[in-house]
């Protein structure tokens, strides 16, 4: 786990595929490579193969992802109401016990 005013190595993704492809080539372990290209630690190594070998990409993805409420912009009070009606619509089908909505079939 991170802690407070810890900061971070980024690495370019040529750094990281040329990482990948010395572990690929059989040039050494995780342990030896990581040690041997100043990683701190072995794992950021297997991540890195882990993501080529499922066909993902290296590039950072640090701040990068939506984190708690999306930021949606309306166009008028309106539209934003009724975006917000479909919400509590779509979540009372999904949830209907919820809002006190019992299904007749358990009874």
């Amino acid at each position: 786990m991170a802690k407070k005013g810890q900061t971070f190595q980024k690495y370019t993704e040529e750094f990281k595929l040329k990482a990948v492809d010395m572990y690929m080539n059989g040039e050494g372990s995780y342990d030896s490579l990581s040690a041997h290209l100043g990683l701190r630690s072995p794992t950021q190594l297997k991540n890195w193969v882990n993501k080529i070998e499922e066909g993902k990409k290296l590039s950072d993805q640090r701040g990068k992802l939506a984190t708690g409420r999306l930021k949606t912009k309306f166009q008028s009070v309106e539209e934003e109401r009724d975006y917000y009606k479909a919400q509590v619509e779509y979540l009372k089908k999904q949830y209907p016990n919820l809002h006190g909505q019992v299904n007749s079939e358990k009874q």
